[in-house]
Parts: C-alpha cells; sequence; structure tokens
C-alpha cells in the first residue's frame, strides 16, 4: 500500500508556499510533508507580470518525481495579497503574500522613521486588494517627549479613519499581549521597513529567537536588511506570521486615477458630496474634498498621498 508520500508522486499533491528563496520554494502539504520545489515555467505567463510567479501564502499544486524533486505546475486563485511595484522594473509588480487574513504595519517615528506617504500607500494597496491592517507603532521605548506627541497625532489620525492602532514596546513588553490576541489563530503578514523591530517581534511571540535581529545604522538612521526572503512562522498561539524583507519603498500598481479615492476612505465618503460625479478633487468646482482639506475634516498628509499617487500613475514613475 503507497504511503502519503509515494501516493503524492502518483497523483500530484496539494499544498501550501511557506518559504521563498530567490527560485526555490518550501511547500507543505496536509500531513505536514515538505517539498523543496521550482516553478514550471509557463506558471510565468499566467496572471499579473510579476517578479515572482509564486509567494508565501499561495496554495499550490506539484508534480512530485520519485528522486524527490518538484516542480509546482498551479496555483489556486489567491483571495487577496499585497502587491507593490518593482523597485527596478517599473512594469512588473512584486507580490508580498498571498491569502492573509490581517496585515501588520510596523510603524516608527525614528531608528528608523516611517513616512505617512509610506503608510498610505501600504494601506490604500491593501484596501485595493481586501487585506484587513493593523498599525503597529513599535519602539515606543526609545521616543522623547516630542516624538511621543507626534506618535499620538498620528495614532489620533489614523484611528479616525478606522484603522486599529497599537503601541508596541519589546524591551518593555507593551502591547505583546494584544499582539498575541490580534494574530492568534490568524496568517498574518508583517510589513515594515528594515530596522522597525519586524524580527524581535517575531522572537518575543515566539518566546525564543527564530529570526535574526539586525542594528541601525547610526549615520543613516536606517535599518540593515537581516531578513532576506520571506517565510511563514508558526506561532504558539495557533497563528502563521509571515516575515518579509525590510521595503524601502511601496510604489503602487494597476490602479486608474479615478479610483483612487475609492481606497482613501475619508476622501471616498466626502465625494459623495463633490458636484461632478467624476471629480478628481484636484482643481474641480464645488469639491467637497478640497472644502473638507480646508476646513481639517481630511488630513492634509493623507490629501497629499493621494496627489502623490496621483501623480504616480500621471507620469509613469515612482519616486521612493
Amino acid at each position: 500500500m503507497l504511503n502519503e508520500r509515494d501516493d503524492a508522486i502518483r497523483k500530484g499533491v496539494k499544498g501550501l508556499v511557506v518559504k521563498n528563496t530567490g527560485n526555490t520554494y518550501f511547500v507543505r502539504d496536509n500531513s505536514d510533508n515538505e517539498y523543496i520545489c521550482k516553478a514550471k515555467g509557463n506558471l510565468r505567463l499566467k496572471g499579473i507580470r510579476s517578479t515572482s510567479p509564486v509567494v508565501v501564502g499561495d496554495i499550490v499544486f506539484m508534480d512530485v518525481n520519485p528522486d524527490g524533486t518538484a516542480f509546482i505546475t498551479d496555483i489556486e486563485d489567491r483571495r487577496n495579497y499585497i502587491v507593490r511595484k518593482a523597485s527596478n522594473l517599473s512594469k512588473h509588480s512584486h507580490i508580498l503574500a498571498a491569502n492573509i487574513d490581517l496585515a501588520l504595519l510596523c510603524f516608527t517615528v525614528r531608528y528608523p522613521e516611517t513616512t505617512t506617504v509610506f503608510t498610505d500607500r501600504f494601506l490604500v494597496t491593501a484596501v485595493a486588494y481586501s487585506v484587513p491592517v493593523h498599525l503597529i507603532f513599535n519602539k515606543i521605548d526609545l521616543y522623547d517627549d516630542e516624538d511621543k506627541e507626534y506618535l499620538d497625532a498620528i495614532i489620533n489620525l489614523y484611528t479616525n479613519i478606522g484603522y486599529p492602532c497599537l503601541k508596541t514596546s519589546m524591551e518593555t513588553g507593551e502591547g505583546v499581549d494584544e499582539l498575541n490576541k490580534i494574530t492568534a489563530g490568524k496568517t498574518v503578514l508583517l510589513a515594515g521597513h528594515s530596522g522597525v523591530g519586524k524580527s524581535t517581534i517575531i522572537n518575543t511571540l515566539m518566546k525564543e529567537e527564530v529570526q535574526k535581529v539586525g542594528k541601525i545604522s547610526e549615520y543613516h538612521d536606517k535599518g540593515m536588511h537581516t531578513t532576506t526572503y520571506s517565510e511563514m512562522i508558526e506561532l504558539q498561539n495557533g497563528g502563521f506570521i509571515i516575515d518579509t524583507p525590510g521595503i524601502k519603498g511601496f510604489g503602487t500598481i494597476d490602479m486608474n486615477v479615478e479610483e483612487v479615492s475609492h481606497y482613501f476612505p475619508e476622501i471616498f465618503k466626502m465625494s459623495k458630496k463633490c458636484r461632478f460625479n467624476n471629480c478628481l478633487h484636484i482643481n474641480e468646482p464645488d469639491c467637497a474634498v478640497l472644502k473638507a482639506v480646508e476646513d481639517h475634516y481630511i488630513s492634509e498628509s493623507r490629501y497629499n498621498s493621494y496627489l502623490n499617487i496621483i501623480d504616480d500613475i500621471n507620469e509613469g514613475k515612482y519616486r521612493l
């Protein structure tokens, strides 16, 4: 009688991509057998133009050979994913992960600095591809009074828009219990710049050092890359966390100018009061959005992020 692995060789097997190192994929089946795979070349011809046809979180089908080699032959339809413009290939996309229950975006006021433009670009993409987001404001033990005042203002901004926000410090333990609660039983993407503390967050949740922790460059106040590939890690709370390499910039992709406002909840809500249905909220008469910005009902930083994305689409380029 064939065992499960022999049966997989004969029939093909379905599994979950748990690690991606360049063109090599680690796939785990329902019986926890793990296969090291390559992707069949024709996968690159399907769907969007991506730097990688297969990503962590994908459900895939494999042909497994008697010698143990395996090839991914197909990908199950993704229910969602997070995608950005590839930094060196303007017409290609880079998918961070697929089939995500929740994305945690790490924000640091400094060590290194996270900008609202970067944050808004990530949030816009998450809305567009149906991925819920929590904002994690990490390293709060390092901030002075001025930093804390700015942090509170940022948290107030995003909370009022509707994004859950959490202050955390892996040094003091603040927010760790809440992190355990919101990740329990979920597949979670952890994203942010290099140096914002993603690896330390994972080590804290795991209660052991499973990820290397990098240092911050004192000269540039930027993080050093320690995670060089994407990997899904099983947490003790029954959840899975997807660790990804640090993201320097976040270019949006495959968006039309007319739909960008739909992904800013507060702008979309106010746009219903505009005089024209096709209002782009730039210089049109009787624009309710422009009036709301003027009256401080819509944040100027969020509106500038909106214009920034519009500008990218019109110019056909992305500036880091």
